[in-house]
């Protein structure tokens, strides 16, 4: 656990010292806030809801995730300290998950620099129509699921390669087909009848169901079975590049 703590706190104290994460907090919050106040129907449906934030959660996350995900892996092979790490008296599966939640880090804090805006809504709702919390806290931990994931796809495609952009591109096409299967038109497309066991497969079926509320034991296993196997395989991909 020390290990994991130091390599955590390195990376996390990395993104802070970096003005590109600057640059992702300001644009995620003015995405999000534009998606609510601009593109969705806030100000026309007379009711004190965010449905059009969370919404458009999954198609910020799709490629502001990628971005942080993208220099984990690819940045240490690039500038040659990757060989450095490894000679280190840490275990592989420890750097993996330092480096995993030094960059979930960053993506809690995201999510918190939005709470201004439930606090917003629920300031100015009408007394008769107030704000509920309860969607609100569900479709938070949603979001932070689904982020969790993607973030744990795009730190796998990052030890993949020493190209960032690669990384990048590589991060937003697998979780853009796994976010696509999950919609019922595209799901009805799989032969065999196999549409709603792929359509299982997606983080996006699983996010609607808890941002609308519905707490259900099967998303949140799903999430961390996901997180798991992504990072198992970034562990393993780790692994067969010492060994190479």
């Amino acid at each position: 656990m020390k290990n994991i703590w130091r390599i955590f706190k390195k990376e996390f104290g990395g993104y802070l010292n970096s003005p590109s994460t600057y640059i992702f907090l300001i644009i995620f919050l003015i995405l999000g806030s534009c998606m609510l106040l601009y593109v969705s129907t806030f100000f026309r449906s007379g009711a004190a809801r965010l449905d059009g934030f969370f919404v458009y959660i999954p198609w910020l996350f799709l490629f502001l995730v990628p971005a942080i995900a993208m220099r984990v892996w690819a940045e240490e092979k690039k500038t040659g300290t990757e060989e450095l790490l490894m000679t280190l008296p840490v275990r592989d599966y420890e750097v993996v998950i330092g480096k995993y939640l030094g960059a979930l880090a960053l993506l809690i804090l995201a999510l918190a620099l939005t709470f201004p805006i439930p606090w917003m809504v629920s300031h100015f709702a009408d007394e008769r129509t107030p704000l509920d919390w309860g969607p609100v806290a569900c479709a938070y931990l949603g979001s932070l699921l689904l982020g969790a994931t993607i973030l744990a796809i795009g730190t796998w495609a990052s030890s993949l390669t020493e190209n960032q952009i690669i990384a990048f591109i590589l991060g937003c096409a697998i979780s853009f087909a796994l976010i696509l299967v999950g919609f019922p038109r595209v799901a009805e497309l799989v032969p065999f009848g196999l549409g709603d066991y792929v359509a299982a497969l997606s983080p996006y079926r699983h996010f609607v169901n808890i941002y609308r509320g519905v707490l259900d034991l099967a998303d949140i296993v799903y999430y961390l079975s996901a997180i798991v196997f992504f990072l198992f395989l970034n562990i393993r991909s780790v692994e067969s590049r010492k060994w190479a």
